[in-house]
């Protein structure tokens, strides 16, 4: 457990009454501490690129909701409505090194437009990033992680795991895993996981529950098989929901079924 006094720097003031009243709305919430996966699609209209302003606001809004049920929450944003570093590497004469540094600062610009949208509306938040950039976020550091955890701040850890080739999906499983999370969601458009594309098969299948075995073995790529993976062996459950119903997060971190829950057989 960290103390303030390992990192006097950071002011409290204005924090202690949120931490306070989250505390006391605990008993609803079945998780002490929760990773939230974003999507960068998440930020941007369906098919378009960028950051569209009302579509973080809804986020941000979904995020003090869980704020306000008790747990901490960590968050770790992808960055696909801005730069994917395998897709762009393919297509043009970047090599794959460059091309996923350029996606990690990517999730920078994400992270950073999530922290404003959620400080304007009293949420306080901290940037953490694997990659230095020193003068839009800190580093991460695991207990200075926790030390913002602990006094109630939003965590978005941005920057992927600061190396080439691995996903923000990784990233998250990974961060959840350090972070000792009790429930990693992956918020997406989807209402969860399906047996296929629903949009290209209509009588795909929607999973209420399914194992991390029965995910891998099927091949079912609503993440990576190094993410699901780090989940399993650490005993990280995963819930993958539509973000954008309103009510969703909640339902999952009161332990109410919704959308898909990826666990053990």
């Amino acid at each position: 457990m960290t103390t303030g006094d390992e990192f006097s720097g950071d002011s409290l003031e204005g924090e202690t009454a949120a931490t306070e009243g989250a505390a006391e709305v605990m008993g609803d919430c079945q998780y002490q501490r929760i990773l939230l996966k974003l999507s960068g699609e998440s930020f941007c209209e369906p098919g378009a690129f960028g950051i569209s302003g009302t579509l973080v606001e809804s986020i941000a809004e979904r995020i003090t909701e869980i704020c306000r049920l008790g747990p901490q929450v960590a968050v770790v944003v992808g960055a696909g409505n801005i730069l994917r570093g395998e897709a762009f590497s393919r297509r043009s004469h970047i090599p794959r090194n460059t091309a996923d540094y350029m996606g990690m600062l990517a999730t920078i610009i994400n992270a950073c437009a999530l922290q404003e949208s959620l400080e304007r509306i009293g949420q306080p938040t901290r940037v953490m990033s694997a990659i230095e950039v020193a003068a839009m976020c800190e580093p991460f550091i695991r207990r200075r992680a926790l030390h913002h955890l602990e006094h109630g701040r939003v965590t978005i850890l941005a920057g992927g795991t600061g190396n080439p080739f691995f996903t923000t999906d990784t990233c998250a499983a990974l961060r959840a895993s350090e972070l000792d999370a009790n429930l990693l969601i992956k918020a997406t458009k989807v209402d969860g996981v399906y047996s296929d594309d629903p949009k290209k098969d209509p009588h795909a299948k929607l999973f209420d529950r399914i194992s991390y075995e029965e995910v891998l073995r099927q091949g079912l790529r609503i993440m990576d098989h190094a993410a699901i993976s780090l989940c399993r062996d650490n005993g990280i459950p995963i819930v993958v929901l539509n973000i954008f119903k309103k009510g969703n997060i909640t339902k999952a971190i009161c332990g109410e079924p919704i959308g898909t829950l990826i666990g053990p057989t």
